[in-house]
């Protein structure tokens, strides 16, 4: 049996989709303002959460899978599991400054709503068992729901990837069986207090595994449908479908009777349980964007897609980072003024602020690398000019860098 060993190269257009998504993740949260217009999301049945799963199982993949071929299922998986350990601690950061937040402001600027419309006002009335819930991932406020399912999703991952590096194939039946059984059957997550997980984590495994099959090889595969021109005039004319229902929901005008009627099965949109047409949809979508944006395009390197490639190049911090302010957006504009002036300076503040973010992380983790590649007994006195770390080998662990997905 030959073992799939992911590519190191890396590609920037995952970078590139992985930050546009962040930023529709963060102009999505933010309610009732223009700024949502600037997202998929109102242009077709998939959006950017679609997105950051889809991508997020090819990343995971390429990481974690050469790691797990080169040295052994154990390491690759405890690797793995460090890393859903890394986002488990962001989430509960995240959760905490959240909660914190929401009811502070809430009560210093007498807005009791904030606390029923986000969904923290438990926490006054039960808070040893809303934050015990939430450490659970069972309670989670307005707008924290993508990050759970992302932790759910990677810790279950080791063996499916251990099976996808093997069987590719099979991991993506078995991902399928999952996907209709828990559709049919109702399957998903409980929730406090009630009720179940917003993201269906039975049924968007399907997307998180679809990227990773793909990374493991599964690209080569659908490459001849890639570049067959039947598949591309189906996928334009679905995404097309897609915009005209999607539209006709949200503009009066649009939603003729013959309109209604072709479009009230996607009506509505069932993102809980991830409907059959947003898969095909984000689908539709990839066989464009690998068709017509080829990994050596020239254009990944022009400055205006600078800001976005390390938004995405620094995924989680910039997520976190993204969904706090979408509160802090809304808070601002209630508080102040909701004309579409003040909301376009709020969105842009916001995307200025995560891509600092990205811009500091990534200036951060190359100063950490660099102090690690240089030896301590190699170091200057003080007064001395420090050599260049990169005029010193420093030996076989030097290079096992763990890239983060």
């Amino acid at each position: 049996m030959t073992l799939f060993v992911p590519s190191l190269e890396r590609d920037l257009r995952l970078d590139l989709f992985r930050g546009l998504a962040n930023w529709a993740i963060f102009f999505g949260h933010i309610p009732g303002t223009a700024l949502a217009w600037l997202t998929s999301r109102n242009y077709g049945f998939s959006d950017g959460a679609d997105l950051f799963v889809f991508i997020s199982g090819y990343t995971a993949t390429l990481v974690f899978g050469r790691m797990m071929v080169q040295r052994g299922f154990v390491i690759g998986a405890t690797r793995l599991l460090r890393r859903v350990w890394q986002l488990y601690v962001a989430h509960v950061l995240l959760f905490i400054f959240y909660l914190t937040s929401v009811h502070y402001l809430a009560h210093r600027f007498d807005i009791p709503h904030l606390m029923d419309q986000f969904n923290v006002a438990r926490l006054m009335e039960f808070p040893v068992e809303t934050l015990t819930e939430g450490l659970l991932l069972k309670f989670k406020p307005l707008n924290l729901d993508v990050l759970p399912l992302y932790i759910v999703l990677m810790g279950a991952y080791p063996p499916v990837l251990w099976l996808m590096l093997r069987h590719r194939n099979w991991a993506l039946a078995g991902s399928l069986l999952l996907y209709f059984a828990a559709r049919f059957l109702h399957w998903n997550l409980p929730s406090y207090p009630s009720g179940d997980w917003f993201f269906n984590p039975f049924t968007w495994q399907l997307l998180f595994v679809l990227g990773a099959w793909l990374a493991a090889g599964g690209a080569r595969t659908v490459r001849p449908i890639v570049t067959a021109r039947i598949p591309l005039v189906l996928s334009a004319a679905f995404l097309l479908f897609a915009l005209v229902a999607t539209l006709a929901t949200l503009i009066p005008e649009l939603d003729a009777p013959i309109v209604s009627d072709l479009t009230q099965a996607f009506r509505p949109n069932d993102k809980t349980n991830l409907a059959p047409y947003r898969i095909l949809h984000l689908l539709a979508l990839a066989l464009l964007v690998v068709r017509f944006i080829p990994f050596d395009w020239s254009g990944l390197g022009w400055p205006v897609f600078r800001p976005v490639i390390k938004c995405g190049q620094q995924s989680l911090e910039v997520f976190c980072v993204g969904v706090f302010l979408s509160f802090v957006a809304h808070f601002v504009l209630e508080t102040t003024s909701n004309s579409f002036h003040v909301q376009m300076l709020v969105g842009a503040a916001g995307l200025s602020i995560m891509t600092g973010v990205a811009y500091y992380r990534s200036w951060s983790k190359k100063i950490d690398r660099l102090a690690l590649a240089t030896p301590q007994s190699t170091m200057p006195p003080a007064g001395a000019a420090a050599p260049s770390p990169l005029g010193h080998g420093c030996g076989k662990h030097a290079t096992d860098k763990e890239p983060k997905c």
